[in-house]
């Protein structure tokens, strides 16, 4: 369903929850068009303010000033080309944002990228990696669990980060910058930087002409050109400081970030923590699964009489179907086939879950 609606210039958008994803598009009509399914969706509007939730997926196309309010997304949202104010309070996975105005968010639960903003970003709490480009304003993250890579902050910066960081910063005279990491800080600065930097951490490192580094220090106060500028870095592991302007796209301590567009795959024991959690997810489904059939088994043993001898499962796993289950009781044997076959990565936690589907629905 689309629907168009009459809002003005600057219209006040609230959207109060969306149980699926969000989609919104700034436009240079004074119009609003939504889609969404009509039966999932409820709308109000009083001039120019206008409420809308609904609990499916929604795609929106706004007029670029407009202001955003967002109570809650269940899924992912994606913005662009919003120049009004928008405040998020929370999104429930990842969050991609390009071309806005000022950004306020409480809670990405997932991954948060931003690329250009024209006033200040502030977020109190990201719950995995985020990515920040070209904010003209101040930036202040109160809690980042994982990474940090950020480039053309032109205001002050204000960040705490559960793991790595790689900043590029350009300091204005008397601006101040305070970035404080769980593990390791790559800061880049240009060779012409005015700044005076406040380290401590498990190892310094300055990578700069003319400056010697000290060994076995955790501390350092260091001065380049007159030192307006106030640079503070507090981390959990080590701390480099280098006018290599390719640094961040090299440096294998930090991963490849392959220009700040976050290609994980340096982090070799995050990734690995990630595969096993989805592994034990996925096993615990499964062992959901086998209780369930069990279960449904002991109910259908109950109705027959006498003994059955029950046969092998006649499994078919061609690419359009899923294992079809037998017609008697399933046994512990069966049981054990699934997980088995999980293990195997001959079905997924999906299909057994269908598979449980299909067998108490056709019983």
């Amino acid at each position: 369903m689309s629907r168009t609606i009459s809002a003005g210039k600057f219209p006040k958008i609230r959207i109060d929850a969306i149980d699926g994803d969000l989609s919104v598009v700034g436009w240079d009509a004074e119009e609003i068009l939504i889609k969404a399914d009509d039966d999932e969706l409820s709308l109000q509007q009083n001039g120019e303010e206008v409420v809308l939730s609904c609990t499916d997926d929604v795609s929106l196309r706004l007029p670029r000033e407009a202001s955003l309010f967002v109570q809650r997304i269940g899924g992912n949202a994606a913005l662009r080309s919003v120049t009004g104010n928008v405040e998020i309070k929370e999104i429930g996975s990842d969050l991609s944002i390009r071309e806005a105005g000022s950004v306020a968010i409480d809670t990405v639960k997932s991954d948060f990228s931003l690329r250009g903003a024209k006033g200040n970003l502030y977020v109190k709490n990201a719950g995995g990696n985020v990515s920040i480009r070209d904010v003209e304003g101040s930036v202040t993250l109160d809690s980042v669990a994982d990474d940090l890579a950020m480039r053309g902050a032109r205001g002050n910066v204000t960040v705490n980060v559960g793991e790595d960081v790689i900043v590029y910063l350009e300091p204005k005279a008397d601006g101040e910058y305070s970035i404080a990491a769980g593990d390791d800080i790559l800061l880049v600065l240009k060779p012409t930087a005015n700044v005076t930097l406040t380290m401590h951490g498990d190892e310094i490192n300055v990578d700069w002409p003319g400056i010697e580094n000290e060994e076995d220090v955790t501390e350092r106060v260091l001065v380049l050109g007159d030192g307006t500028a106030r640079i503070t870095l507090h981390a959990g592991g080590d701390i480099r400081v280098t006018s290599d302007a390719e640094a961040g796209n090299s440096a294998q301590d930090f991963g490849n970030f392959a220009g700040l567009n976050f290609d994980w795959s340096g982090f070799g024991e995050r990734i690995s923590r990630q595969v096993e959690q989805a592994t034990a997810r996925a096993a615990k489904r499964a062992e959901e699964a086998a209780r369930r059939i069990g279960r449904h088994a002991e109910r259908q043993a109950r109705r027959w009489r006498g003994n059955v001898k029950v046969d092998p499962w006649n499994w078919d796993l061609k690419p359009e179907g899923f294992p079809t289950p037998p017609s008697e009781p399933v046994a512990e044997e069966e049981r054990m086939a699934i997980l088995k076959m999980l293990a195997e990565k001959k079905i997924t936690a999906e299909q057994a879950e269908q598979l449980l589907n299909a067998l108490e629905g056709g019983k």
